[in-house]
């Protein structure tokens, strides 16, 4: 009858050398895992630092703005040297249009109205026409500036737009005798207005960054169609508007005092606008480029001079 032998139990060097192994393992997986991470690190430290080489590079040409740090840099320098020009050109132009010049023989002061209405009036056509500008570049090149550009022109546009209504009913309460007319100009302005709502509104609802912008390039370059019925409704209509007094066929029908004044008030409004939405842009594109390194890095030297900031006093 053959004898059963019983397995020996583990030694005790055995059981040192098994949990020797199993220490050995755990190390091993630990190394791979730190060395996956070290990796990935390297990795996007990489790209970063091939994102800063190529805006380096791309110094000197047109691609440099397509570039978001290079747009951030000269965004930054640009900024307060723009609100500076943009105070000084309002301070002089208001103090001229509402104080310095005489009444009108014929509107009285009513008149004066018009420092703020004209200038916002270009402008809110003039963003529109450049988002629809950004939207084509964004479907021809598919650069993420384009459609940064866009959002940021957007609440500025708006803003222009309402102050042309709201100065527009000002002026027309005295001397059409109403605030509102269903004119073809008001009403296409009026309606520029609702496009920069839609815009704003539609971009922001959709999650999808991609779809957002496509979406709003869409919007944008077929509400662009409204900006010559603005512009030529007082010719192709008989509208209660006014026809305008500086064109490049008549020249300037307005006192030169009252057209130095306006053209002031019109530079404080571009650099003003220029201002804003270049600011907005950088916090946009900040937002966008959150994962990258050099965004990061941005964002930690704001929050340092603000303490500073706060700490001064």
């Amino acid at each position: 009858m053959t004898e059963i032998k019983k397995p020996s139990p583990p030694t005790k060097p055995d059981v040192q050398e098994s949990a020797s192994n199993t220490m050995s393992s755990v190390e091993r997986l630990d190394g791979r895992a730190d060395g996956h991470q070290e990796v990935r690190t390297a990795e996007k430290s990489q790209v970063d630092t091939a994102r800063a080489g190529t805006a380096e590079k791309s110094k000197g040409s047109w691609r440099q703005f397509a570039s978001p740090v290079m747009f951030d840099r000269l965004a930054a320098k640009l900024f307060w040297p723009l609100m500076l020009l943009a105070l000084i050109c309002a301070a002089i132009g208001l103090t001229m249009g509402f104080i310095v010049l005489p009444p009108d023989a014929v509107q009285g002061n009513s008149y004066r109205i018009l420092f703020l209405h004209v200038p916002s009036s270009w402008l809110a056509m003039i963003i529109y026409l450049a988002m629809a500008f950004w939207a084509i570049i964004y479907w021809v090149l598919r650069t993420k500036m384009a459609a940064v550009m866009m959002q940021a022109l957007a609440p500025t546009g708006a803003i222009m737009a309402a102050i042309s209504l709201l100065t527009g009913s000002i002026w027309g309460r005295p001397t059409w005798g109403t605030y509102w007319v269903w004119d073809a100009r008001l009403t296409s302005m009026l309606l520029l207005f609702f496009l920069y709502l839609g815009f704003i509104a539609l971009t922001r609802s959709i999650t999808q960054q991609k779809r957002a912008d496509m979406a709003g390039a869409i919007l944008a370059v077929v509400g662009a169609l409204n900006v010559p019925i603005i512009y030529f409704s007082v010719v192709w209509w008989n509208t209660l508007h006014q026809g305008a007094s500086i064109s490049f066929q008549s020249g300037v029908t307005m006192h030169e005092s009252i057209f130095i004044s306006l053209l002031l008030m019109t530079i404080a409004c571009w650099s003003y606008c220029i201002a804003v939405v270049l600011a907005r842009a950088r916090i946009l594109v900040l937002q966008r480029e959150a994962s990258h390194r050099w965004a990061q890095q941005r964002y930690a030297n704001t929050l340092a001079q603000q303490d500073e900031l706060e700490r001064g006093r």
